[in-house]
């Protein structure tokens, strides 16, 4: 900390140099813009940032140390001198076949980390064959039936080697148990299984709606893979809690952090209040961030989150397990900012939010292709997002201190800003009687909604500058792009594969193991003993969400 009269000497500096600088010169020759500010937050930039702006930052106990409380600067006391983040490129390819290619072409050019899409239907519970899955399989993602499926997209992939991202949510439990059958095949003791399962049904609530069951039912869902993770795969992280969805929905920096944090704090209750010990499943928690374009908010986002996470877990819940207190999170670059005019510009986005997110401090990253706004990538962009981490990773120096920000007089300033706000909105989430009846009352998503509408507005009357949409624009831009493309041929394949499954399997081992789970959900023990079983008897995705549903219900928003 600065002594208070050099702090009030620096103050006197600043006023004098606006007075007989840059007051005058803005006056002559007026400034870009007439009102500087941050991103989507909106808060202002000042011209200038100097340590009185940061008076009150006690190094000690707001910055710390990398790998010590508060975790400001960092989870791991190298960062990436010791280990680079985890690059894992974001792949599900229509067919387990393709996914598998993929998969396999991606390890080949360096990832080293897995990250799994899965097309609609899956994401609801229903089969390929099912009606409400006609003209959506495999178009987002991977359609998976049933464990036949996960047997395909892993062939030749050892699970002891490599760690899984899986963005599934509502049938989180249904993945999670074929991918555990799959270790069980491939002979991999679950104690060594390293991924992720993003398992955030909040966030479906607020931003996807990719839900299925009422929250009650999802918590128990949730907090059932808690326990099972802890026991039987406690490398394996049991959600990932994520801010990503919400800011793709239109949300500022602030209540990216807010919002995610408050269903970090929904979901530790939640498993609390089942009887779960807090040091026991605690550090199996992730988080899931995105990267926008402004490269100072992001990381002050980053810094605040992980400051804010460690105050949280131990002031509300009493966390002694420091590893309980690290917000360890992923980050997707932005896909809401890619365009489709002149997509190579994407290419540029991209390498900025990459660089956000590893100045931020990101344990993972998945950097989106530039086709990305128009259809599934193609082998060469994702090839071009790939190296664009490889080269940020091995070229640029960004990974060789840990924490380089650390010290501006913005960066530190920004951050303050960003956890101030954030706290707000967590006591008014509070007082609104927690993150699920805040989210019950449409009050969060109102917030998202509110922002969104408005920055919209900023572009489309040219406040905000989009570049090649609303500026920049090239009139006679060449329409042709390379796009992945699902065909109805590709549908009919995946239809007739279940159909081949369904032929092959002994259905009185299937029957049994549904009948099993439909007991265990009217009772109390945890749900993914008899999923495991079920997935076993290659009972399908469908069938198992749907032995859930009769005993669950749906979810029905406002009911």
């Amino acid at each position: 900390m600065f002594d208070p009269d050099d702090l009030e000497r620096i103050r006197e500096a600043k006023a004098e140099w606006e007075d007989d600088a840059y007051g005058p010169t803005v006056d002559r020759f007026g400034e870009r813009k007439e009102a500087f500010t941050t991103d989507t937050g909106g808060q202002s930039v000042d011209p200038l940032y100097t340590p009185a702006d940061v008076a009150d930052l006690d190094y000690e106990a707001d910055l710390g140390y990398p790998g010590q409380e508060p975790y400001t600067r960092g989870v791991y006391s190298t960062m990436y001198r010791g280990r680079l983040w985890t690059m894992r490129q974001y792949a599900g390819m229509g067919t387990a076949t393709e996914t598998n290619e993929r998969f396999n072409y991606l390890l080949d050019e360096g990832q080293t980390g897995l990250s799994m899409a899965f097309d609609l239907p899956t994401q609801m519970g229903y089969d390929s064959d099912a009606t409400m899955a006609a003209g959506e399989v495999g178009k987002s993602g991977v359609a998976i039936d049933t464990l036949r499926d996960m047997e395909t997209v892993f062939d030749g992939i050892p699970l002891d080697e490599v760690s899984t991202s899986m963005t599934i949510n509502a049938p989180a439990a249904i993945l999670l148990a074929m991918y555990v059958a799959i270790g069980d095949q491939q002979g991999v003791d679950r104690a060594e299984l390293r991924g992720t399962i993003q398992n955030d049904i909040m966030k479906e609530y607020i931003a996807r709606n990719l839900y299925i069951y009422p929250p009650e039912a999802s918590m128990r869902l949730i907090t059932d893979i808690f326990e099972f993770c802890a026991t039987e795969t406690p490398k394996f992280n049991t959600i990932s809690i994520s801010g990503y969805h919400i800011r793709e929905a239109g949300s500022t920096a602030a209540q990216e952090i807010a919002f995610t944090l408050g269903n970090g704090i929904e979901y530790v209750e939640a498993a609390l209040d089942a009887g779960l010990d807090v040091d026991e499943f605690a550090p199996q928690l992730s988080f899931f961030f995105n990267a926008h374009n402004n490269i100072f908010e992001e990381v002050a986002k980053f810094r605040a989150a992980r400051r804010m996470w460690a105050s949280i877990m131990e002031e509300r819940f009493g966390a002694e397990n420091p590893k309980s207190k690290q917000l360890k999170f992923h980050t997707q670059t932005g896909g809401s900012t890619l365009t489709a005019q002149q997509i190579d510009n994407n290419v540029v986005r991209v390498a900025y939010q990459a660089l956000a997110a590893v100045l931020g401090g990101t344990q993972s990253l998945h950097t989106n292709g530039k086709d990305e706004a128009l259809s599934l990538p193609t082998e060469k962009s994702v090839r071009t997002a790939l190296r664009t981490q490889q080269i940020l990773a091995h070229e640029s120096g960004a990974a060789d201190t840990i924490d380089p920000l650390a010290g501006s007089y913005y960066v530190e300033s920004l951050t303050d800003e960003l956890e101030s706000e954030a706290l707000d909105l967590l006591d008014e989430i509070d007082e609104r009687g927690g993150m699920l009846d805040a989210v019950k009352s449409q009050w969060v998503q109102g917030q998202i909604q509110d922002v969104a509408f408005d920055r919209q507005q900023e572009i489309e009357e040219g406040e905000r500058i989009i570049v090649g949409v609303n500026e920049f624009r090239v009139e006679d831009e060449d329409p042709e792009v390379d796009l992945e493309e699902v065909t109805e041929e590709d549908e009919r394949r995946q239809i007739d594969r279940l159909e081949t499954v369904r032929a092959d399997r002994d259905d009185e081992a299937v029957e049994a193991a549904l009948a099993s789970l439909r007991e265990t959900a009217r009772g109390d023990d945890n749900l993914l003993p008899p999923i495991v079983d079920a997935v076993k008897a290659y009972a399908s995705v469908g069938e198992i969400a749907n032995v859930l549903r009769d005993e669950f219900g749906e979810y029905q928003p406002g009911r």
